[in-house]
C-alpha cells in the first residue's frame, strides 16, 4: 500500500509554490491530494486552478475558507454571507465537498462569547441549506483558546459540534484539526462523538512547538518536531470512523523561507515517520 495514500497537503503548508509547481511535484512526489485556499486560487482563477488539479489527477480535500459570521452590524452580517455563499460556490467548482468555516473573533467592544456563538448559528441556518444544494458540506474548526478574542470564539471541539449538531450531518460537521485540541482533555471523546453521528468532515494533523513566534499565527510545527502525539491521534480518529484524506496545514514562517518542493518532500515523509 502507498504510505501517502491518505496525505494530503495543504496548500498554506507550501504557499511559496505556485500552483502549477504545486501540482507538479504532487504528481511527482505521488501526493494523491491537496487543500487549498481561496486567495491564491483566485490569484491564479478558480476555473483554471479547477482544471489544473483536475487534468493532474489530484483530489482537493477541503477550501479554506469560509466563517466570520460574528459581526452585529448587519450591512457586515450581509456581507458575510455573500462571501460564504460564494465561497461555497468555489468549493463546488473545486470539486471538494468541504469548505473549511472559521467562525470569526468577538467583534469590536464585545465581551459576550455565548452571543456571538449564537449569531454563528443563526448565518449556518442560512447557509447549510444552500451549501447542500451544491453539494457542499460545512466544517466548523475549533481554533485555540488563543485565538477566541480576534479570529475564532469557537474554541473546543464540543462548541463546535454543539452548533453542527443544530443541523443535519450532511450538511455541518467539524474539522479535528491536532494543532488546536490536542491540549483538551475532552477532545477524545469530543471526536468519538462527532465520529458516531458523522460529523468529522476534515482532519488536520500540525504539531505544537514552543516558543510560539510574535503574533502565534505562524506557530504551526513540523510533524514530529513539538508535543503531540501524531500517531495517537490518527488512531483516535480512524477508530471513530474516518476514513478520508488527512491534511498537514503547517503555517510556519521557517517553512516559508526554505525551498517548497523540498519542504513538500520533509512533510512527506515526516507524516509516514510520525503519523503512519
Amino acid at each position: 500500500m502507498n504510505p501517502l495514500s491518505r496525505f494530503s497537503i495543504n496548500q498554506m503548508t507550501v504557499k511559496q509554490l505556485a500552483l502549477p509547481e504545486l501540482t507538479e511535484a504532487c504528481v511527482r512526489l505521488g501526493v494523491p491530494a491537496v487543500g487549498l485556499w481561496r486567495e491564491p486560487v483566485a490569484e491564479y482563477g478558480l476555473d483554471a486552478t479547477a482544471k489544473l488539479v483536475r487534468d493532474a489527477g489530484l483530489s482537493v480535500t477541503s477550501l479554506c475558507r469560509g466563517g466570520f459570521l460574528t459581526a452585529t452590524d448587519e450591512g457586515d452580517r450581509a456581507r458575510a454571507l455573500e462571501d460564504n455563499r460564494a465561497a461555497i460556490d468555489e468549493a463546488a467548482t473545486l470539486g471538494t465537498d468541504t469548505l473549511v468555516m472559521v467562525s470569526g473573533g468577538l467583534p469590536v467592544g464585545s465581551r459576550d462569547l455565548v452571543a456571538a456563538r449564537e449569531r454563528i448559528a443563526d448565518a449556518l441556518s442560512v447557509l447549510a441549506p444552500y451549501a447542500a444544494e451544491r453539494g457542499v458540506r460545512l466544517a466548523i474548526e475549533p481554533l485555540h483558546p488563543m485565538f477566541a478574542s480576534d479570529r475564532c470564539v469557537v474554541s473546543t471541539l464540543d462548541q463546535a459540534l454543539d452548533l453542527a449538531e443544530r443541523f443535519p450531518a450532511d450538511q455541518v460537521g467539524v474539522v479535528v484539526d491536532t494543532y488546536h485540541i490536542w491540549w483538551d482533555d475532552r477532545a477524545p471523546a469530543a471526536v468519538a462523538r462527532a465520529g458516531a453521528t458523522g460529523r468529522i468532515h476534515s482532519f488536520q494533523l500540525a504539531d505544537w512547538t514552543t516558543p510560539l513566534p510574535a503574533g502565534v499565527l505562524n506557530g504551526r510545527g513540523q510533524l514530529g518536531d513539538g508535543a503531540i502525539d501524531m500517531r495517537e491521534w490518527r488512531e483516535r480518529v480512524e477508530s471513530a470512523g474516518w476514513t478520508g484524506f488527512i491534511e498537514v496545514e503547517l503555517f510556519n514562517d521557517g517553512l516559508w523561507a526554505r525551498d517548497g518542493v523540498e519542504v513538500l518532500e520533509e512533510t512527506a515523509g515526516r507524516f509516514v515517520d510520525c503519523a503512519g
